[in-house]
């Protein structure tokens, strides 16, 4: 990862998880300096560890000074925001932009109702006062979608979403992003920083979980024996919701699966869009 630790950087991420293996060969690609930290300092990471109840700046001035400072990890409630951003500048000035990552699962509190960027969303939850918080000191928010890529294989997913026909007739709407969609927001809103603002990411599709669902149990038959007997559970039960409910054929109709989210806000906002057009 980092070889040697910066005095300064363009980007830090504090947080080097699931979205850096994305994130850091795009950095690379594209000449912008950075350091990451773990909390152990695995793979020549910065060891840090956040700590709430702590006013100890002294874990900061070991970070090197950043333009844009990335958090992958939640925060959550009042005071945490500050608390970060606090001590970081007390260690490193006021110069620095900040991105937090979170989820879109804030948005979406009306059934049958489209969110954009600037929609109505959960107020009272941990996350998103958080975040409010972060937005408050003039930094950005990214909300993702379900997010997919490298070890995480939505078609490997049926065993945790559905335990019953029950729970696939629950099923609406869902979105996704990509992992190399997601570094690509990051750096698209570290060079055109926004702040204050809150986005919504996702790969501009609205998705079925029945065509989903049913697609998945196809993609079984590559897998375990009680996959396959899963996958193919799971299609019997998709078939016989669509005879009984009167569908014809999936993708079922955008405006019978409830809650959906419009991301073309950011896309439109940074002239970009997103590369991985579909959930293969």
């Amino acid at each position: 990862m980092l070889r040697e630790q910066m005095k300064e950087v363009e980007l830090l991420i504090l947080g080097a998880g699931w979205t850096s293996n994305f994130l850091v060969p795009q950095l690379e690609d594209a000449g912008i300096a950075y350091a990451a930290t773990t909390t152990t300092g695995r793979d020549g990471t910065i060891p840090f560890k956040f700590d709430p109840e702590s006013g100890d700046a002294e874990p900061y001035k070991r970070l090197p000074a950043a333009q844009t400072v990335l958090i992958t990890f939640p925060l959550v409630g009042h005071n945490q925001s500050k608390a970060l951003v606090g001590l970081y500048r007390s260690a490193h000035g006021a110069k620095n932009n900040w991105i937090q990552l979170g989820s879109t699962g804030i948005f979406n509190q009306l059934v049958d109702e489209w969110s954009t960027s600037d929609s109505h969303y959960d107020k009272h939850d941990k996350r998103a006062i958080a975040e409010d918080e972060l937005l408050s000191l003039h930094g950005c928010v990214l909300n993702l979608s379900g997010l997919y890529g490298g070890e995480r294989v939505p078609a490997r997913w049926l065993s945790r979403i559905v335990k019953s026909k029950e729970d696939i007739q629950k099923r609406g709407a869902v979105h996704f992003i990509h992992g190399e969609d997601v570094a690509r927001a990051i750096i698209a809103t570290h060079r055109k920083f926004t702040p204050g603002k809150r986005w919504i990411i996702a790969d501009l599709r609205v998705y079925d979980w029945w065509d989903l669902i049913m697609s998945f149990s196809a993609a079984a038959e590559s897998s375990t024996a009680e996959e396959q007997q899963l996958g193919q559970q799971c299609a019997e039960w998709v078939g016989e919701l669509m005879v009984e409910g009167g569908i014809r054929a999936l993708p079922r109709n955008t405006s019978t699966l409830g809650r959906k989210l419009d991301s073309r806000g950011f896309w439109q906002y940074h002239s970009t869009w997103p590369q991985h057009k579909r959930l293969a």
